[in-house]
């Protein structure tokens, strides 16, 4: 059972992940609505995994992962975004991101990835 954060601005997704995520026995150990909180929790649950999205305010995804980098470089990220742009996807791959998940998405895809990661 890994130990994982869940940001995103949107209640609703974090949700529909958190769902997932449980259902096949991990422990969501936060929740995030931006980049800036989801660097504070990091600090202080050090989980297994971190699922990220991009789009948020007061920090956005790169950001924050940048952020995360620095303090655990072998911390596992998997980006959950509707951005689906090359330059983005491209950009988080090359800073050592797991996986990059586009919305809407399936379940399937998300656990497969999560699996993968961990």
């Amino acid at each position: 059972m890994a130990k994982v954060l869940i940001v995103d601005d949107s209640k609703l997704i974090r949700n529909i992940i958190k769902d997932e995520l449980e259902k096949n026995g991990h422990q969501i150990v936060g929740e995030a609505a931006d980049g800036k909180i989801a660097v504070s929790m990091f600090k202080e649950q050090s989980p297994d995994l971190v699922t990220m999205d991009i789009t948020m305010d007061e920090m956005d995804g790169i950001e924050a992962i940048t952020e995360i980098f620095k303090l655990n470089s072998k911390a596992k990220i998997i980006v959950v975004s509707a951005l689906g742009q090359d330059e983005i996807i491209n950009k988080a791959i090359d800073m050592g991101v797991m996986d990059f998940i586009i919305k809407p998405f399936e379940a399937e895809r998300l656990i497969t990835s999560v699996k993968k990661a961990l």
